[in-house]
């Protein structure tokens, strides 16, 4: 595939999908002779498996540790013959670069072998070497939102109030949502699973986007594009624990109770706070005031006897006291503001 805009050669999902495979294959113990000649035919046959080679070793080693040893210089029998190799013009966006070897000299000289074995113990000792890679907490205050973008590009939107921790390893990508909410847009990689961890859920994909929101007592995942596995983290002894496959438009709660009936939603609904609103149709009081509250100095709760109203309609976070204000109005609830660290929702006196 091509790029019009660049000139550049972009791999496929295939191509990046056989990377990833090579990866696993030279840092085994059992790699062969036919296998690294076999892995030089595959990276020199086009500039792409070379270009998908190099970024899924950059994202599989989080900062990508090859970055510092071009594959081109450990590779030369791998570069593209005279005749193949572009026009001048064409060759500065290239990342191969001649050395002067030719593949006989190479192979003759045990220029391969010497090349597959700095793969593969750099890959071992250096880039690959312990479980976890890297380690980063990001997280907002009250009234604040930020937007990250990870090591191997996936853009993670942190709602006001929120927490996330991100750590790394060359077998997952793992993460966990310590606070708040989070809509992820994950970037797909086949061979590191993509794993939240947010309360009683766990939440594993590939690469998707979702948004998922953690509550005190439990923790709602929406899909809003691809298929995500979500299951509870822990569950009785002797119980396996549930879980289910979630695809757009998708949502489902987990708590200590279990996993809740899968629901229907939308991207207007699970991201209305990305666009500084709170939008609810039909909303149990309780659950609306538990979403206000990420943005409330002071938090809000329903008396028992309406934490069940149902509330709709569409409430703007620039300013949460007055949403909080409209949502009362709305139902016909009056607020105690007499205690200094609650406002309490209770009905109107007759």
């Amino acid at each position: 595939m091509v790029n019009s805009a660049g000139g550049q050669t972009i791999p496929s999902d295939e191509q990046l999908d056989q990377a990833c495979a090579w990866i696993a294959r030279l840092r085994s113990d059992s790699v062969s002779a036919a296998d690294r000649r076999e892995f030089t035919h595959w990276i020199g046959s086009a500039e792409a498996n070379r270009r998908a080679f190099d970024e899924m070793s950059s994202l599989w080693g989080d900062l990508g540790a090859l970055r510092h040893m071009p594959i081109n210089e450990l590779f030369p029998e791998s570069l593209p013959s005279a005749s193949s190799r572009p026009a001048p013009a064409a060759r500065s966006t290239a990342t191969a670069k001649s050395t002067g070897w030719s593949w006989p000299q190479w192979l003759t000289g045990g220029g391969l072998v010497a090349a597959c074995l700095v793969v593969t113990l750099w890959v071992g000792n250096q880039w690959l070497a312990g479980e976890a890679v890297n380690q980063q907490v990001y997280a907002t205050v009250v009234g604040e939102t930020r937007t990250v973008t990870l090591a191997d590009g996936t853009r993670v939107q942190l709602n006001t109030n929120s927490e996330l921790q991100v750590s790394y390893s060359r077998e997952e990508r793992h993460t966990a949502l310590l606070r708040g909410e989070a809509f992820f847009d994950v970037e797909r990689q086949t061979s590191r699973p993509f794993i939240v961890a947010a309360g009683k859920a766990n939440i594993r994909v590939l690469g998707t986007e979702f948004n998922v929101e953690r509550n005190p007592d439990n923790t709602r995942v929406s899909v809003t594009g691809g298929v995500v596995s979500v299951s509870e983290s822990s569950s009785a002894s002797g119980l396996r624990p549930e879980s289910v496959k979630l695809v757009k438009n998708q949502k489902v709660s987990v708590s200590g109770s279990g996993l809740s009936q899968v629901s229907t939603t939308s991207a207007d609904e699970a991201l209305d706070w990305t666009r500084g609103v709170l939008v609810f149709d039909r909303t149990p009081l309780e659950d609306a005031l538990e979403e206000l509250n990420r943005y409330l100095s002071v938090p809000a709760e329903a008396e028992t006897s309406v934490r069940e109203r149902k509330l709709s309609g569409t409430f703007e976070l620039s300013d949460p006291d007055s949403a909080l204000k409209a949502i009362a109005a709305a139902l016909d609830l009056r607020e105690d503001r007499s205690n200094p660290d609650l406002t309490l929702l209770s009905p109107k006196p007759n």
